[in-house]
């Protein structure tokens, strides 16, 4: 009985890692028989997994979609890109559920992988964001793989449903958006998708439109301008840090190492002083390679900032003592 249970764990797992396998094959790879394939399928079967016999010359097996969700086998670094996955759930109303999830998968982990997933225990700070009702973004992704016309209204406006052709569903800034092409003003709109209250039945289905790349539409559309658009305002600089170091302070940027300690950062603004501004938040040295325009907003901050920070002739006044023994903190 334990070389057959292992038997039917190690056909599982092969029939999880590919869609379709000879029955031939899967004989070789468990070291059995074609009947004893046969009758360990349709053990697999009893115990709820639909397995589909194929047709053909080298008939076989598939692991097919069911009415319920049969218990799944995953390798290690599955196990713990699942957990991590789950940890990092958040922004679609499904927390609480990720939350059970996450223990369900990590009660039944071994320790050497539980050790993993705790060593990567993380919490998320950033400000929450409104979350989308999970209802809605089942139905907008239906309507985006189904092709259909999709109406719906849309929160706080009075106006008519709004009609589009629903291409992508996509997260921005923590937030999840519609991609669609509307229908009654001929142009591609992006839409919040917890102020979206979808309209049954769907419409008529509609011909894929042409939308190449849609990170870089998405990108463009919130930056301000067209999706072949640029910044108005370009330029380089040489800073005197890693390039990791200075990715964690310039996400938007280009970034070519030189060097352990030195790295180029190609990075555009709507304003030169703005793009000085940008550069200014790395700590590190900087060395500024073009334009003559970066050099001269360089040289106008330096100026402000000079004058900002002169002691001021004028007598300070007298502060409030604190009435804390200790230190300060951050605020107070």
């Amino acid at each position: 009985m334990p070389k057959t249970s292992a038997r039917l764990l190690s056909l599982l797992s092969l029939l999880q890692a590919r869609r379709d396998w000879p029955g031939a094959l899967l004989a070789e790879r468990l070291e059995v028989s074609p009947r004893t394939v046969r009758r360990d399928v349709d053990r697999l079967r009893e115990l709820g997994y639909p397995i589909v016999t194929t047709k053909g010359p080298d008939g076989g097996y598939r692991l097919d979609a069911g009415a319920q969700l049969p218990p799944l086998l995953f390798d290690d670094d599955q196990a713990v890109a699942l957990a991590i996955a789950l940890q990092a759930a958040t922004g679609a109303g499904i927390e609480e559920a990720a939350r059970r999830a996450l223990q369900t998968v990590r009660q039944v982990m071994p320790a050497r992988l539980r050790h993993r997933v705790d060593a990567l225990s993380f919490t998320a700070v950033e400000r929450p964001a409104p979350s989308a009702d999970p209802q809605t973004l089942m139905a907008l992704s239906a309507a985006v793989r189904a092709r259909e016309v999709l109406r719906f209204d849309y929160a706080p406006t009075d106006t008519p449903p709004r009609r589009v052709e629903p291409h992508h569903l996509v997260t921005w800034g923590r937030r999840w958006y519609l991609v669609a092409w509307d229908l009654d003003r001929a142009d591609w709109r992006i839409f919040r998708a917890d102020r979206i209250t979808p309209r049954t039945p769907t419409g008529p289905k509609f011909a894929e439109r042409g939308l190449a790349d849609v990170a870089a539409f998405v990108a463009a559309r919130f930056r301000g301008t067209e999706l072949s658009g640029e910044w108005p305002c370009r330029g380089e600089a040489i800073l005197r840090l890693p390039a990791t170091e200075a990715a964690s302070y310039l996400a938007d940027g280009v970034i070519e190492a030189l060097g352990p300690d030195r790295c180029r950062v190609s990075l555009g603004a709507w304003s030169w002083r703005g793009l000085a501004a940008s550069f200014g938040r790395v700590d590190a040295a900087i060395e500024v390679v073009g334009p003559a325009e970066l050099k001269e907003a360089f040289r106008q901050l330096a100026a402000r900032y000079a004058e900002a920070g002169r002691v001021s002739a004028e007598p300070c006044l007298p502060t409030r003592p604190s009435t804390s023994s200790g230190p300060a903190g951050p605020n107070r």
